[in-house]
């Protein structure tokens, strides 16, 4: 019903909805709920480590930590870094099921991700089944759906299970993240995947969370992993 619903008031369009911007409330742009001032605010992540995503000075092939001790992943397109207004449109969508700051957040990545190299598939970070119930929606698939279908990739939304709940990531540090979420993640049985994956989450701190899926991956088969997020912090 929830996704009706969505699908239902997204189709009315600005004719009986006109858009406004999600951060200042001014009117929108074109199709998107921002207003031009707000946009050339936007906190776009072009000068980062091109393995890890990590906000740099410049551009760079691999950051200082990625020099001594290379990630799983091939690369990390974060297509923004985790500043104003991200740090409150990706908390609307994740803790507050806002949909309309989701729909603005999966139209700039399609936007952001439009040149990158192409994966033969997009795989989304699940939630475990016990917080699913409890928000009642999967951040990243909701992000993810709309991604996928925008740059036509096909959408493995099934492949990665969490097989166990974990503590919240944003309670822990870095070491802490990484034992949190060692052994978390498990293939779905009887799942294809191709040589060539991207995997998908919301935000990227450490990176725990992603690099262990990506070593799952990798032990089943896929020759190459990327990471994309919307956000790095």
């Amino acid at each position: 019903m929830r996704r009706v619903l969505a699908d239902f008031f997204a189709g009315l369009g600005p004719a009986l909805l006109p858009w406004r911007c999600l951060v200042c409330t001014d009117p929108g742009e074109g199709a998107l709920d921002l207003c031009a001032a707000c946009r050339r605010d936007l906190p776009w992540n072009h000068c980062a480590c091109a393995r890890c995503g990590l906000p740099l000075p410049r551009p760079a092939p691999r950051c200082g930590r990625c020099l001594g001790h290379p990630p799983v992943q091939a690369s990390t397109q974060a297509v923004f870094r985790y500043a104003p207004p991200l740090d409150r449109l990706l908390p609307r969508l994740k803790f507050h099921g806002d949909l309309a700051a989701g729909r603005l957040l999966a139209g700039l990545l399609a936007e952001g991700l439009a040149g990158a190299p192409r994966p033969a598939a997009l795989v989304p970070i699940p939630l475990h089944r016990s917080r699913l119930r409890q928000r009642g929606y999967d951040q990243a698939l909701e992000l993810a759906r709309p991604l996928a279908r925008a740059l036509a990739l096909p959408l493995l939304a099934n492949a990665l299970q969490r097989g166990r709940a974990t503590a919240p990531q944003s309670e822990l540090d870095a070491r802490a993240r990484r034992g949190n979420v060692r052994g978390a993640f498990r293939l779905a049985p009887g799942i294809a995947l191709p040589a060539h994956v991207a995997l998908f989450d919301d935000v990227m701190t450490t990176g725990a969370t992603l690099a262990e899926a990506a070593r799952l991956l990798r032990r089943a088969g896929v020759a190459r992993v990327d990471l994309w997020v919307a956000a790095r912090a």
